[in-house]
């Protein structure tokens, strides 16, 4: 009788034990997309909040400056514009967007065609 007792606790715990080393990894799975999507979500705003500022001021380039922001705000711009001036107030806007964290720029002046 003992030995069926222990031989049921054996075989149970081999069951349940990988099971619940699942559930484990599926539930920090679930909290790594659930982090990635919020992170997603708040670059997206930043991106989206710098795109309306630079047409909000009439930044003749603006179809040509690309805003991309990554997951710990830092905001990289990138394109062409028509004057240094433009440049500046592209990065000046961007840099006082709330939740940036820094600004990299690659914008490099090109007179329009």
């Amino acid at each position: 009788m003992k030995v069926r007792i222990v031989t049921a606790a054996i075989a149970a715990a081999a069951i349940i034990g990988p099971v619940a080393a699942l559930a484990d990894e599926q539930g920090a799975d679930a909290q790594n997309v659930d982090q990635a999507t919020k992170s997603f979500v708040r670059d997206s705003v930043i991106t989206t909040k710098i795109k309306a500022r630079l047409a909000a001021e009439h930044v003749t380039s603006i179809a040509r400056i690309h805003v991309d922001t990554d997951a710990n705000g830092i905001v990289y711009l990138s394109g062409t514009a028509p004057s240094q001036d433009s440049i500046d107030t592209a990065i000046r806007l961007a840099r006082d967007t709330e939740h940036v964290r820094d600004v990299r720029s690659e914008v490099t002046v090109r007179e329009e065609d």
